[in-house]
């Protein structure tokens, strides 16, 4: 894939939802009402268990503003770029259905922390 393309077509963004920062190895997209920002960054796999065989994997994340400081709290690991694509495309549908307030991050977290990328997991199948 073209690192400058999008990995999720605009036409399967939730509304409000845009890139923000697309490279190889990390992307991005942002709320346009909420002070939020969903990341994938794919990441050296340094502590994970050596028979798992990963040596790099995606971390998910999200940013959000409080005040004067910008705060990045993790939203879970998956092994692949597919399935980064998937749990932030699910993290975007979970925030624009369940936020009702968009200045709370404390509800935003609370959203966040409901998504399961065990949902995820390659299923043998290559994507």
């Amino acid at each position: 894939m073209n690192p400058d393309q999008p990995p999720i077509p605009q036409e399967a963004l939730p509304p409000g939802w845009g890139p923000a920062e697309l490279c190889g190895d990390c992307f991005a997209y942002r709320h346009s009402r909420l002070a939020i920002e969903l990341l994938a960054d794919r990441t050296a796999a340094d502590g994970s268990h050596p028979r798992l065989g990963l040596n790099r994997y995606w971390e998910l994340r999200y940013r959000y503003s409080l005040s004067d400081r910008s705060i990045t709290e993790s939203i879970g690991h998956v092994s692949t770029r597919h399935a980064a694509v998937d749990g932030l495309l699910e993290c975007m549908r979970r925030v624009h259905e369940f936020v009702e307030e968009p200045t709370d991050p404390v509800e935003v977290r609370n959203v966040l922390e409901n998504v399961s990328l065990a949902d995820f997991v390659p299923t043998g199948r290559t994507h």
